[in-house]
């Protein structure tokens, strides 16, 4: 006896869309099949009539239940409900960070991050390890070990992102140097690992800090002339030459600038295993909103329309290889009370919209296929990061975390529509096609506007890369 069949949906698989059965059975998807095919009987018939069938969404960056840089003792939201609001956009795995510092090892990051998610999430998780500062030598030496308990991703800063002469006490500084970076590096590339990468010119940065307030200019709308476009193209092609010199797989986070994309690009034209996020917000704003206030600013900066064209070309015609949020969940109040380059908040409530938005402007406005939404939102996430073929697939033996995506809801998104926080940059945003049920596992989390989940529903994923995907860029 089945538990569950998904029919009358056009589903999309990894071998291509078509009109067929999906079968669940416990946790697990165990059969795709032609129509009424399926001899078995189930518990249950979903009705997908008119909806498509898409593997549940995964995220792969954000921040949660994580300190907020200039806000001493503040932190973002935490799991439960920053997870809940994930399940009603589509959302089924959630990746943060366990995050290392002075005076905390690798071993003791995990453990934080453990004791803050375990029981306390409604969908499926992991973490990467984030290495902050001048990393201890005896800390490079336990990336083997973390890779080993499914910890396969580690993300290091090359800049301060904020001003170093305003920077608090409390506050570590990010900035890995190159050094540090090239030894962690060769443990990942030995050990079966990858590096995820904030990549901007730290020197370039600070000058410009320095520029603009000698300047008289400090106000956050010219924070694009910090984080600008030649810092992200001097610290991509710094980073991409350190990973040629060990071997090792370079994820790019929040892509945000056409001279980002180039140095990928030409990069995996050479072979390199070389991938890249950017953000629905990069791709939906540019600099010029910032006149509309600091809620729209995440770092690295906006830039401008060009930039943010070309990275829609960089989703559907190769180079870019995931949407994901950066996701830093705040209250308004928080979120706007920076309002110079030196003070402006980072991140904003974009768990929720994520898919929603991102089917909108890439398949309704752009043509994107079915393929390629699933690929950038999900299945790339989870063969990158190694969560695949266990998760981002419709298919036999996969996790059945399974969305149903409406492409008939139109509609202006309004704060009522949402789940998560007291503002959205995406309030008063045009949608065609919305997520309107919900499956982790097999549960059904949401439906017609209803939440059936629990907090200790969701489960941590280890995960093990691929070394098809450590070797060459392989999607």
């Amino acid at each position: 006896m089945l538990d569950l069949i998904i029919r009358g949906g056009s589903v999309v698989t990894p071998w291509g869309v078509g009109s067929w059965d999906v079968a669940i059975a416990g946790e697990k998807i165990v059969a795709v099949a032609e129509p009424c095919t399926l001899r078995d009987e189930a518990h249950r018939i979903l009705d997908a009539t008119g909806k498509i069938v898409i593997p549940g969404g995964i995220e792969p960056h954000a921040h949660v239940a994580s300190p907020v840089p200039g806000n001493p003792g503040a932190i973002t939201q935490p799991p439960e409900p920053v997870s809940r609001a994930a399940l009603f956009g589509g959302t089924t795995t959630l990746t943060d960070f366990a995050i290392q510092h002075a005076g905390l090892d690798i071993p003791q990051a995990i453990d934080e991050r453990t004791a803050t998610w375990r029981g306390h999430s409604y969908c499926d998780y992991a973490h990467h390890c984030m290495l902050i500062g001048e990393i201890p030598f005896n800390v490079i030496a336990q990336v083997r070990e973390a890779i080993a308990d499914g910890h396969a991703t580690f993300k290091i800063f090359t800049t301060n992102i904020r001003p170093t002469d305003r920077l608090a006490a409390v506050e570590q500084r990010r900035l890995v140097g190159m050094g540090h970076l090239f030894g962690v590096m060769e443990q990942a590339a030995k050990h079966g690992g990858m590096m995820f990468v904030h990549a901007e010119d730290d020197d370039i940065v600070q000058y410009m800090y320095k520029k603009l307030t000698l300047d008289q200019r400090t106000e956050w709308y010219n924070i694009h002339e910090v984080h600008n476009n030649m810092s992200e193209d001097m610290a991509f092609r710094r980073v991409l030459r350190l990973s040629e010199w060990t071997g090792a797989a370079v994820y790019f986070v929040h892509v945000s600038a056409k001279e980002g994309l180039n140095a990928m690009r030409e990069a995996r034209g050479r072979g390199l295993p070389v991938y890249g996020e950017t953000l629905h917000n990069y791709v939906s704003f540019n600099a010029e909103d910032y006149t509309r206030g600091p809620q729209y600013h995440t770092y690295p900066s906006l830039k401008f329309e060009e930039d943010r064209l070309a990275l829609w070309d960089g989703l559907i015609h190769g180079g870019i290889s995931s949407m994901a949020t950066d996701g830093s969940c705040t209250d308004f109040a928080m979120k706007v009370a920076g309002r110079t380059i030196h003070d402006v908040s980072g991140g904003h409530h974009g768990i929720e919209t994520r898919m929603g938005v991102t089917y909108t402007e890439g398949v309704v406005k752009r043509g994107m296929s079915l393929p390629q939404f699933v690929d950038i939102t999900s299945t790339n996430a989870a063969r990158i990061m190694g969560y695949y073929p266990r998760k981002g697939a419709i298919a036999p033996g996969s996790d059945a975390d399974i969305v149903l995506l409406d492409p008939n809801i139109k509609k202006t998104l309004s704060l009522s529509d949402l789940h998560l926080g007291d503002y959205s940059i995406w309030e008063g945003w045009e949608v065609e096609g919305w997520p309107v049920t919900t499956l982790l596992r097999g549960k059904v989390m949401v439906e017609n506007g209803q939440f059936y989940g629990s907090p200790t529903d969701g489960r941590f994923i280890p995960r093990k890369i691929d070394p098809l995907i450590l070797s060459r860029p392989a999607c």
